[in-house]
């Protein structure tokens, strides 16, 4: 991506919402969803509650993956599914879920929307990755499902284990903004001080 230009001013932006409305500063170290702790805790769905800053960094998202070609769009609930019904909208795609366990009724699936499966391109999406734990399950389900990850999205990444993890699956991965954009320490891997 571009470091200058209206992409660069459209990033920065994101930075000052998630600043704003979404980056807490704590005296003490919390425990996050990964297990690590941390004394800053970023909230996504509080940064992009207002539907113009969603869109925005929807738009940002696309713009990250750029002319790759997708058919579906999604991940683990209930990080991805902001993303993944925005993005639907404005790329054509599928969206999808990914349950946290199969609903124990009725059709019993693991991923609801789109029937994903053999042959289909799917974006993988996230809010707040420390580890990449959640948007990992969402690529063991998809693949499971017979699908390719052709490139994982998250709005904001604490670390540098989900890119690891990407990396060693050849598959693009697009962080909007991570912790040094927002001049954080790191988490994940147990990077973290207490």
């Amino acid at each position: 991506m571009s470091t200058t230009g209206p992409a660069n001013t459209r990033r920065q932006q994101i930075i000052e919402i998630i600043r704003q409305r979404g980056l807490l500063r704590l005296p003490e170290p919390v425990v996050l969803a990964s297990g690590e702790l941390s004394r800053d805790f970023i909230d996504g769905k509080a940064a992009l509650s207002r539907g113009e800053d969603l869109r925005l960094a929807c738009e940002v998202i696309l713009e990250n993956v750029g002319d790759l070609e997708f058919d579906a769009v999604g991940g683990l609930t209930m990080g991805a599914d902001q993303f993944s019904h925005v993005i639907a909208v404005l790329s054509g795609a599928q969206w999808f879920v990914v349950r946290k366990e199969p609903k124990g009724r009725g059709t019993n699936k693991l991923v609801e929307g789109g029937k994903v499966g053999e042959g289909w391109r799917v974006l993988l999406v996230d809010d707040v990755v420390t580890t990449g734990g959640s948007i990992q399950k969402a690529h063991d389900a998809i693949v499971g499902l017979g699908a390719t990850v052709v490139a994982a999205a998250t709005f904001v990444d604490r670390g540098d284990v989900a890119a690891q993890y990407f990396r060693e699956r050849d598959i693009p991965y697009a962080p909007v903004v991570t912790y040094r954009d927002l001049g954080i320490e790191p988490v994940g891997g147990g990077l973290v001080r207490t």
